[in-house]
């Protein structure tokens, strides 16, 4: 792939993105020499002569820029002119124009592909790994998936994720290798960041999926305000050529209305009869259940689907995931075989101690996944506690401490307070922040930072009639420590040694 400067001033000034070149021949609208591009970069690691820069970011730094130029790059992409050797291409938006010359570079992959993005506080994981399942058995494993967990560009072969939505330099190149690799597919989570950051500009989803919505990622370097957050969410509507939107969703009334005043088509899903597909729960199986709808454009009613997940919250997720894929070429019986052996890492995750207890190794990370996940603990073994092992991360998603003191006080018995990536935070003063935001007189909680014996401790604490909960890092295998990330065992692989032990 090439790219040509003056493809690269057509692209700019179309969009009004365009300040001026800067050169040593002075400043100009015209471009100041003719020059090619093989690849692009913001990382001075990865640049050489036939590389275009791009100086990102809030932290970015000049000295970024002079190591690229020390690699090779004779040209830098900036909001603001810097004294070098290199030439300058302005911008009045650098995030923009990374989007809009990423697409361009690696020409418009996401035009060779479905494309299927979820949003929402809770399930986005979930729903697009049921998303997958089903499009494999459609597509013939022809779906690519770029999730908060695992991203795979070939359908088979899963790397670590590690942002959930990737800058746009990487989100453009992964779509270009999943076509490459023959993928007909992808399936997408976008966070809120990604349209925040405008890494996702200039996308259009052929459906986007709208789970819910609750106060998160609330902090000076996320989102200053829940209003920052939600209109954040919200922009999936607008650059969605479907919608789907769970009905159920808080602000159900502000997300349709927001589709119907743009005219994009809609189709809700939920436990409301008013909704365009019902869920309903089966007798049959212990996770069953069907669809329900007065209009079956779909053809997805009138059949039996199972998951291997517990949860009424889960089938849910995958009612949302049978609608995308739908919408995307799946069939009912798709929906149904995919479902049915669909395994998504480190969510709902049970295992059974020797004593009876019934332990939960669950990803939930914030205040409605947590709650969803405690409430359901509590339903399923009444009798007896529920039993908590969970952190909160370090610089970052700060309002979650008091989020989780708030769902402790209202649904759990026992606490562990551990640590959860506390970055360059002390795990201490985390779980004590945690703990400040505690109403429940009757909670008992523990400290312990060292998350492995909190795990062993919650499990020695419990009886036949307890179920166990440990939140919040499912099977990742790293903690992030002081900007590090520290071999983890996984919450799942230790709990399953204590449990053989």
């Amino acid at each position: 792939m090439s790219f040509s400067l003056e493809d690269i001033r057509h692209l700019l000034l179309k969009e009004h993105l365009l300040k001026e070149f800067v050169s040593i021949k002075g400043w100009h609208l015209d471009v100041p020499e003719k020059a090619e591009f093989l690849q692009l970069s913001y990382d001075s690691r990865k640049a050489d002569a036939s590389t275009l820069f791009f100086c990102k970011g809030m932290n970015f730094k000049e000295e970024y820029l002079d190591s690229a130029i020390e690699q090779g790059i004779q040209y830098y992409v900036s909001e603001q002119p810097y004294e070098n050797s290199a030439v300058g291409i302005i911008v009045t938006d650098i995030r923009k124009a990374m989007a809009l010359l990423a697409m361009a570079f690696y020409d418009y992959p996401q035009n060779k592909l479905k494309v299927i993005g979820f949003t929402g506080t809770k399930g986005k994981t979930t729903a697009a790994y049921f998303t997958k399942a089903i499009l494999d058995h459609t597509t013939n494993k022809k779906t690519a998936l770029l999730s908060t967990m695992n991203t795979t560009l070939d359908g088979k072969t899963y790397f670590k994720s590690h942002l959930t939505t990737p800058e746009s330099l990487d989100l453009y190149r992964m779509m270009a290798e999943a076509v490459e690799n023959g993928m007909t597919h992808l399936v997408m989570e976008v966070s809120s960041q990604a349209y925040k950051t405008q890494r996702v500009y200039g996308l259009t989803l052929d459906v986007g999926i709208f789970l819910n919505i609750s106060p998160d990622h609330i902090s000076p370097i996320e989102h200053p305000t829940f209003d920052d957050y939600f209109y954040c969410k919200r922009q999936l509507i607008l650059n969605s050529k479907t919608v789907v939107l769970n009905h159920e969703s808080d602000y159900f009334d502000l997300l349709k209305e927001t589709a119907d005043l743009f005219q994009i088509p809609t189709i809700t899903y939920g436990r409301s009869e008013k909704s365009n597909y019902q869920v309903i729960h089966s007798d049959k199986g212990t996770h069953g259940f069907t669809l329900s709808s007065r209009q079956d454009h779909l053809a997805i009613c009138d059949t039996a689907y199972d998951i291997l997940l517990a949860g009424g919250f889960n089938q849910e997720n995958a009612a949302s995931a049978i609608i995308a894929a739908a919408l995307t070429g799946a069939s009912s019986q798709d929906a149904q075989a995919g479902l049915k052996e669909a395994r998504v890492p480190g969510r709902m995750d049970q295992l059974i101690q020797s004593n009876g207890a019934h332990v939960y190794v669950d990803y939930a990370h914030n205040y409605l996944s947590l709650k969803t996940l405690l409430e359901f603990a509590k339903n399923e073994h009444p009798d007896g506690r529920v039993i908590v092992v969970l952190g909160s991360p370090g610089n970052k998603a700060i309002s979650r401490r008091h989020d989780f003191g708030k769902v402790l006080s209202e649904t759990a018995d026992v606490a562990f307070l551990t640590a959860d990536d506390p970055a360059f935070e002390d795990p201490q003063k985390i779980a004590e922040e945690i703990n400040e935001a505690i109403t429940n007189p009757e909670l008992i909680v523990h400290y312990e930072m060292d998350r492995p014996e909190a795990i062993r401790r919650a499990l020695a604490e419990s009886t036949s009639q307890d179920s166990v909960v440990i939140a919040g890092k499912g099977v990742d295998p790293y903690q992030k420590i002081n900007g590090v990330d520290e071999p983890y065992e996984g919450d799942y692989a230790i709990v399953k040694r204590l449990i053989e032990e």
